[in-house]
């Protein structure tokens, strides 16, 4: 299975800090470093994080992040999308290989 999966904060903190900026940053590190933490395969651009496993320890991950996030604010904004393909892995470089491979071959 890869899932990709985007966390943030929004309101104030349980200990009703508020930190100076819209930035998320943080928050988003904290939820970054239980995915590195994790040892599964993953990817973080600039918008969502994918991770690749087996479907209970992918969320289970998830899970982790998204508690790590809600310690910056009082809700959590969670975007999953997943491809779930049984008897398949290593498909975080394989499905970009096979697109790089297709406009190469000009299809």
């Amino acid at each position: 299975m890869l899932l990709a999966f985007s966390v943030a904060p929004s309101g104030t903190p349980a200990d009703g800090t508020r930190p100076g900026d819209a930035s998320v940053h943080d928050a988003v590190a904290a939820a970054v470093k239980i995915v590195r933490d994790s040892g599964l395969p993953h990817q973080t651009d600039s918008m969502f994080t994918t991770i690749e496993g087996e479907w209970d320890e992918v969320f289970d991950v998830v899970k982790r992040a998204t508690e790590a996030v809600g310690q910056f604010g009082s809700r959590v904004s969670l975007v999953i999308k997943a491809d779930i393909r049984p008897g398949y892995t290593g498909e975080l470089k394989a499905k970009v290989e096979r697109l790089e491979k297709a406009l190469s071959d000009g299809s």
